[in-house]
């Protein structure tokens, strides 16, 4: 017997070709891309996954591109696991959002892959972009959140518009005052008729007179006055018409100024140069320090002193000091009855006006001074301490004789300051003493206080 013409062997090749083409269809109707070989996958946490279903199509713009394959709980939250289509390419910036398919709350997972120029989302990445706002529920709340503020509403406005009325809202309020408004303009308008038909017929008479005075003719009259100031007025614009006519085309020194290109080109240099003058001034510090001391056995000293300073690494110093110094005169006297010639010595000191002019460089809390120091030339060192308010001296003038005057100085409060040191320390004659004293500093901001403040 031919077994390919047996009835059995049809019949068997008959239902492998229906069971064959049962599972192609299952295939081709089937959401889930992993029957047909690889695919993506993908997973996100959701609070609450009340109506997605396993096994139901994950869309995008939608079309079905997977299906959830699991929903687990993670950690108090539910886990929804995805099997996308291989072609669909996952970034990080990719975003799910739970929409819902109908009034019967069920729901599906809309899939945003995210932007093409984006880094991709590893294998079995979490998708961290979850938005469940669009859900049934949450417009039912939402729904039920506006109808209890429409109950409030409608309970206040029930409430203000009583036959009473309630003060107890703003509403209420707003309402009871104007009926009380209301009110009081019905007494004062029914007890003042008199008063306001005086006020109606005067403001009618107001009225009368000014249509009389814009209707008067009269040489002296609103109309022809009218007339005269519109002739003038526009006799004035047909000059300033021929102005500007004649700056327009370079006539005379205006005209020149606009349409010469040298003129102009002069007068923006020297407006130039004033205003470079004028910025230049107005960085320049100014100040301005006074002091005075007493030098032990000597007397009294006095100083002016005028900072002027251009940069902040630099200044110039220029004073004027009463120095005991100027003059000093030793006077010798015999004793009396003496025989071998002993003498008895005064030394006298009159005070001089003395000249200081120096330049300064700043270099952080260093400064170096030089130039001439109480008429003599000189070099001076200064180190600032304690944030500014306190700074070491020394100076070296007179090299004939080397004056050597180290000093230190202390801000006390706003300008004040004190100061003390050594004068002349390599000195062991008379003209060696030790001083104290103080002093007013004055800057930009203290002078125009000053100079505000003064009676001129």
């Amino acid at each position: 017997m031919n077994l390919l013409r047996a009835a059995e062997f049809k019949v068997g090749i008959l239902v492998l070709a229906v069971a064959a083409l049962i599972a192609y269809m299952s295939l081709q109707v089937s959401d889930d891309p992993s029957m047909l070989g690889r695919s993506n996958e993908a997973w996100f946490l959701l609070n609450d996954a009340g109506g997605l279903v396993k096994n139901s199509a994950v869309r995008t713009a939608g079309i079905a591109v997977g299906m959830i394959k699991d929903i687990k709980l993670q950690d108090g939250q539910a886990r929804v696991e995805l099997t996308l289509r291989p072609d669909i390419k996952m970034k990080v910036t990719a975003s799910v959002m739970i929409k819902s398919q109908g009034i019967l709350g069920d729901k599906h997972v809309e899939l945003t892959p995210g932007g093409a120029e984006d880094p991709p989302l590893p294998p079995k990445g979490q998708i961290v972009n979850v938005n469940d706002k669009g859900s049934l529920d949450n417009v039912i709340n939402q729904v039920g959140d506006i109808a209890a503020n429409l109950k409030e509403v409608s309970l206040v406005l029930k409430e203000s518009l009583i036959k009473d009325g309630t003060r107890d809202h703003v509403l209420g309020r707003i309402v009871l005052n104007i009926e009380k408004l209301t009110k009081d303009l019905a007494e004062v308008t029914g007890d003042n008729k008199a008063k306001i038909g005086q006020i109606v017929d005067q403001i009618n008479g107001i009225t009368a007179s000014l249509d009389e005075a814009l209707s008067d003719e009269s040489e002296d009259g609103f109309k022809v006055v009218w007339k005269r100031s519109m002739a003038r007025i526009d006799s004035t614009l047909k000059n300033l018409d021929e102005i500007t006519g004649k700056i327009n085309r370079g006539e005379g020194t205006i005209g020149k100024l606009v349409s010469d290109e040298e003129t102009s080109e002069k007068v923006t240099t020297a407006v130039d140069g004033i205003s470079n003058l004028i910025e230049a001034g107005q960085k320049i510090s100014t100040g301005i320090d006074i002091n005075t001391a007493y030098l032990s056995g000597i007397g009294e000293t006095t100083s002016f002193n005028l900072k002027i300073q251009p940069g902040l690494d630099r200044y110039y110093l220029l004073g004027f000091t009463s120095s005991p110094f100027g003059q000093v005169t030793t006077t010798k006297t015999a004793l009396s009855g003496s025989q071998t010639g002993t003498y008895t010595s005064q030394t006298t000191f009159q005070n001089t006006m003395v000249l200081s002019a120096q330049f300064a460089k700043v270099f952080y809390d260093f400064t170096i001074r030089g130039g001439l120091i109480e008429n003599y030339g000189g070099l001076g060192l200064d180190y600032s301490f304690l944030k500014g308010k306190a700074t070491a001296s020394l100076e070296f003038f007179n090299f004939g004789t080397m004056n050597v005057r180290p000093s230190v100085r202390y801000s006390i409060w706003k300008g004040l300051y004190v100061q003390g040191g050594i004068y002349d320390l390599l000195n062991s004659s008379n003209q060696n003493s030790t001083y104290l004293g103080a002093g007013l500093f004055l800057n930009n901001d203290d002078l125009k206080l000053l100079l505000a403040r003064s009676p001129l």
